[in-house]
């Protein structure tokens, strides 16, 4: 008889303990389940992120090299003007020298 009861006991136990182990289990599994879509909402949160910043780098530095193109070319349109500029004098120049060589040659004739 106690030994039909110890192992009743033990069977009604052992389920008790498989019921909760059961429990638990199902508890973990959830969790996991919830942790890994929390996890898998971050992680595109962060890619959408990611690629919103960086449409706006590429955003800024298109228009930051459109400015400098625009500098460049100003800067260009300088030295060209400073180049025809300073051809014009050394034409004006070249014109007095070969006046003062005719100068000189008419009063090295005379």
């Amino acid at each position: 008889m106690k030994g039909m009861i110890r192992q009743t006991l033990k069977k009604v136990t052992l389920e008790l303990v498989y019921q909760v182990v059961d429990e638990r289990t199902t508890e973990i599994v959830s969790e996991i389940k919830e942790i890994k879509k929390r996890q898998e909402d971050d992680f595109r949160y962060l890619i959408q992120k990611i690629d919103t910043d960086i449409g706006q780098l590429r955003s800024e530095v298109k228009n930051e090299i459109g400015q400098l193109k625009n500098e460049i070319g100003q800067l260009r349109n300088e030295v060209k003007g400073e180049i025809s500029q300073l051809r014009t004098e050394i034409g004006a120049m070249n014109q007095r020298i070969d006046t003062v060589i005719q100068m000189l040659m008419t009063f090295k004739q005379g």
